[in-house]
C-alpha cells in the first residue's frame, strides 16, 4: 500500500503519468476524480495527502472533507477555483506555478490581433465554402501602426507589449497599481478604451475585475475596435458583449476564455462572425505542458519529503524557522 495518496480533480492532458513518475518517489499513488462536481471531491478527499487541481473549484465543503491534506497544487497560474482562505484558516499550503505558460498566451493574443486584424479566419472559412474571392473579405487593416491597449501589465502583458512593439504597433496599457512599465504609453482604463485599436485583457479574475468589459466601458471603445480575451471569462459579460456587436458598437472580438466554459456556441457572441472563438488554449504548447506538469508534481513531492514546495502563496500557514 502507498505511503501518501493524491487525489488530482481534473486536467485536460491525456493521463497523469507524467505527475505519477515523479511521486512515485515519494511512494504517493493519485487518485483521479471521475468529474470535477463538487459532491464527488468532497466523497474523495478523505484521506488524501494533497489535491493536485486544475479548473475544479476545490471550495470549503471540499476543503474540510480532505481531512489529512496539508498541500492543494494548482497546475496553472490563477487561483479563483480554490477558497485560499479557507484552506489558510485549514493550515494548508496553496501553491501555483505563476510563470508558467506567459509566452503561450502572450503568442496566442497577438496571432489573434493578426487573425481578426487582417481576417485571416474569414478568408480561410469562406476559401473552405469554395468561395475564392479577395474582395469578399474586406476590408482588412495593416497592423503596424495600430495601437494596442494592454490592460493588465503583469509577465503575460509585458511579454505582449514587447511582441506587438516589434510588429511595429503603439502600445498603451492600464493597470491597477499605476507603475511605468518600459516602451508602453499608461493611460487610465478610459482614456485606453477611447484610443485603442485592439484592447487586450490580461488582467486577473478577481472581484473588482469580474464584468469589467460591460456595456458601460463597451461603450467607450471605439466602433473599429477589436477585444481580444485570452485571460478569465469573468472579465467580460458576454450579453453585453453581444449587444455590442449587434449595435455594431464594436468591431469583432478574439476570445480564448468564456464564462461559462464551455459556451453555447450556437448563440451570441460566440456565433457571431466577427468573433474568433478558441476553446481555452492559449496556455498550451507541449513544451509548456510538460514542464507544468512536471513543476507541480515537483511540489507536491517536496512537501511530502517535508520541504517547502515552491510557489507557496499563503506562507502565513509554514511553520516559524
Amino acid at each position: 500500500m502507498p505511503t501518501f495518496s493524491a487525489l488530482y480533480t481534473d486536467y485536460p492532458w491525456a493521463d497523469v503519468s507524467v505527475e505519477q513518475a515523479v511521486l512515485d518517489d515519494v511512494d504517493c499513488e493519485i487518485v483521479v476524480s471521475p468529474d470535477n462536481q463538487e459532491a464527488t471531491l468532497a466523497r474523495l478527499a478523505p484521506g488524501r495527502d494533497a489535491i493536485l487541481t486544475c479548473w475544479a473549484k476545490v471550495t470549503a465543503r471540499v476543503i474540510d472533507a480532505a481531512d489529512r491534506c496539508r498541500h492543494i497544487a494548482r497546475t496553472g497560474i490563477g487561483l479563483d477555483n480554490i477558497d485560499v482562505p479557507h484552506a489558510t484558516r485549514r493550515g494548508m499550503l496553496v501553491t501555483n506555478v505563476p510563470d508558467y505558460c506567459i509566452n503561450e498566451v502572450a503568442e496566442h493574443a497577438l496571432a489573434l490581433i493578426f487573425a481578426l486584424g487582417r481576417n485571416v479566419t474569414g478568408y480561410h472559412l469562406a476559401t473552405k465554402r469554395g468561395q475564392y474571392d479577395l474582395v469578399a473579405g474586406l476590408p482588412a487593416e495593416r497592423i503596424s501602426g495600430k495601437t494596442l491597449g494592454i490592460v493588465g501589465l503583469g509577465q503575460i502583458g509585458k511579454i505582449l507589449a514587447t511582441r506587438a512593439a516589434a510588429v511595429g504597433m503603439r502600445v498603451v496599457g492600464a493597470n491597477r497599481s499605476g507603475r511605468p512599465v518600459p516602451g508602453v504609453e499608461m493611460l487610465t482604463l478610459d482614456e485606453l478604451l477611447a484610443t485603442s485599436d485592439f484592447v487586450s485583457l490580461q488582467a486577473p479574475l478577481t472581484p473588482e475585475t469580474r464584468r469589467l468589459i460591460n456595456r458601460e466601458t463597451l461603450r467607450r471603445m471605439k466602433p473599429t475596435a477589436y477585444l481580444i480575451n485570452t485571460s478569465r471569462g469573468g472579465l467580460v459579460d458576454h450579453d453585453a458583449l453581444a449587444e455590442a456587436l449587434a449595435e455594431n458598437r464594436i468591431a469583432g472580438a478574439g476570445l480564448d476564455v468564456q464564462d461559462p466554459e464551455p459556451p453555447d456556441l450556437a448563440r451570441p457572441p460566440w456565433n457571431d462572425p466577427r468573433v474568433v472563438v478558441t476553446p481555452h488554449v492559449a496556455f498550451y504548447s507541449s513544451q509548456a505542458t510538460e514542464e507544468l506538469r512536471t513543476r507541480v508534481a515537483r511540489q507536491v513531492a517536496a512537501f511530502l519529503r517535508g520541504e517547502t514546495p515552491a510557489n507557496v502563496i499563503n506562507p502565513e500557514v509554514l511553520p516559524p524557522k
